[in-house]
Order: structure tokens, then C-alpha cells, then sequence
């Protein structure tokens, strides 16, 4: 399976990418809403896992984006985020992300929401 990792933060991006890695994912990553757009076009990932907080284009921006494009809102989004209020779990729900998982990353939580979302 393969995921695409949207992390601008490089030592949260690196360990995430090993971790995912090591469980078995093919993993690309990269650092805005306006390239995961281009990738998720290009390279059609299994999941994308989603910061919110992002450069150039956040991640809220980029989910509504792909909801809005026929190719890209069949793959579904995991934001992740610091933010853990149940309005901001909302808003990511609201923007076309289909699960939310929040920062610190809870790893063992993760692989279970990649599977779940996964399997839909």
C-alpha cells in the first residue's frame, strides 16, 4: 500500500516516513498542500496522511481542493494535527478528511486508522 505523508516539519516528516516504512508502507512524502495536490495526481497513493498546518497551501485548503476534483476525492485523508479540540476534528471532517489523528502521533493508533480507511 502506498501512502503519501504531507509534513512540512522535517524530523516529524523523517520519523513518520521510517516508522511507516518499517511497517511494511511504501511511503512519499512532501512539504505543502499545493505539491501533495500534485502528487496525489500523479502518483494516486493508497492514503495521504495530512498536516493541516502547512506552507503555500495548508492542509485545509488542499483537502477541499481534492474533494473537488473527481480524480483525487476517492483517496482518502487523514489529517493530522496538534490542534485536538473536537471543533478542529469537525472542520478536518468538514474539508473532505475522512479521519483525524492528532500530534503527537499515537503510531500504533495511526496503522490502525491507515487500515480502517484503508479498507472502505
Amino acid at each position: 500500500m502506498k501512502i503519501l505523508l504531507v509534513e512540512d516539519n522535517e524530523m516529524n516528516r523523517d520519523m513518520l516516513v521510517r516508522r511507516l516504512s518499517r511497517a511494511g508502507y511504501i511511503v512519499e512524502s512532501t512539504t505543502n498542500g499545493k505539491a501533495a495536490l500534485e502528487q496525489m495526481s500523479l502518483n494516486r497513493p493508497d492514503v495521504v496522511l495530512m498536516d493541516m498546518n502547512l506552507p503555500i497551501m495548508d492542509g485545509w485548503t488542499a483537502c477541499r481542493e481534492a474533494m473537488k476534483d473527481s480524480r483525487l476525492k476517492t483517496i482518502p485523508i487523514v489529517a493530522l494535527t496538534a490542534h485536538a479540540m473536537e471543533r478542529d476534528r469537525q472542520a478536518a471532517l468538514e474539508a473532505g478528511c475522512v479521519d483525524y489523528a492528532t500530534k503527537p502521533i499515537d503510531f500504533p493508533e495511526l496503522l490502525s486508522k491507515i487500515k480502517q480507511v484503508s479498507e472502505k
